[in-house]
């Protein structure tokens, strides 16, 4: 049972990465009227948050795989930056539930050794 308890955790948190990346793209497409800058904010947004968890946080495979206490500030700003674009868009139950199950999903994550 608690195998699957353990799956299950890693399973929210890959479901919360793209998350992050939902909101950040929705957060680019609402955050102004102008459509180039929709596109712009929308679209990078999430690329540039693509590329800065494919370097330094990807599980098997980042370039340069943070540990400790870098590893804990890269989640914090990594995954509080999509709660914070749910809230910045407007979302602000949507933010703050994303940010509550980050945060419990990081307990069980330490706690298990995950």
């Amino acid at each position: 049972m608690l195998s699957l308890a353990k799956n299950l955790n890693l399973l929210v948190m890959f479901l919360l990465e793209l998350g992050v990346l939902a909101s950040v793209g929705y957060w680019g497409f609402v955050v102004s009227s102008n459509w180039s800058l929709k596109l712009l904010l929308g679209l990078g947004g999430p690329a540039l948050f693509i590329a800065i968890w494919a370097i330094f946080g990807a599980a098997n495979g980042a370039t340069i795989p943070l540990t400790g206490f870098a590893r804990v500030v890269l989640e914090m700003l990594w995954f509080g930056g999509g709660a914070m674009a749910l809230v910045m868009a407007g979302r602000l139950v949507p933010g703050v539930t994303f940010a509550v199950v980050f945060v419990l999903n990081a307990v069980l994550r330490l706690v298990w050794n995950q």
